[in-house]
């Protein structure tokens, strides 16, 4: 196993198998209690989760200087479990990837963000930062939607350390 391994590496890592783990979980979820109100910030376990995707494809496209900007956010919300999971999946791979080739002058480098004000200059490694926040912030809201849905929230936390690593992310490290 690789003791050293770049943090914004294993932080995709974490966020890919976290995803992966969450979407287990909630596999047998129908369309109707997908799109059930549920506590949270997001009305829904399906908006909360369509927002998480959607906010990745933005910026893993701002990072890969796809030049979709805002426009992803047009796209419609996926409707099933499986759509969802199958999505998620193909842009925490974006991500992985593109960590996997992080160097200190990449993370300095600049990347245009569009915004509704216009377009915003930030670094690579900020924006990083940003996007893991932002994964764990609306992650932990879906835990507690997964919870009132009546399935019980997979554990999320145990990745980075020896002690306590569920078997399931022993794998990101081999």
């Amino acid at each position: 196993m690789r003791t050293t391994r770049d943090p914004y590496l294993t932080m995709a890592l974490n966020n890919a198998w976290a995803n992966a783990t969450l979407y287990g979980a909630i596999s047998a979820l129908s369309e109707e209690a997908l799109a059930a109100p549920r506590p949270g910030f997001f009305p829904s376990l399906k908006a909360t989760l369509n927002h998480i995707l959607v906010v990745d494809l933005y910026y893993v496209d701002a990072l890969e200087e796809g030049g979709q900007g805002r426009s992803v956010f047009d796209r419609a919300d996926l409707a099933t479990v499986a759509e969802l999971a199958a999505a998620q999946a193909a842009v925490d791979m974006r991500l992985a990837t593109f960590c996997s080739n992080m160097t200190p002058s990449l993370s300095d480098a600049p990347r245009a963000t569009e915004r509704r004000e216009g377009i915003v200059t930030e670094q690579v490694g900020p924006l990083l930062l940003h996007l893991f926040q932002h994964q764990v912030h609306h992650r932990g809201q879906a835990h507690t939607m997964i919870l009132d849905a009546g399935i019980a929230p997979p554990q999320l936390d145990d990745f980075h350390l020896e002690y306590g690593r569920v078997p399931s992310a022993q794998a990101y490290f081999e």
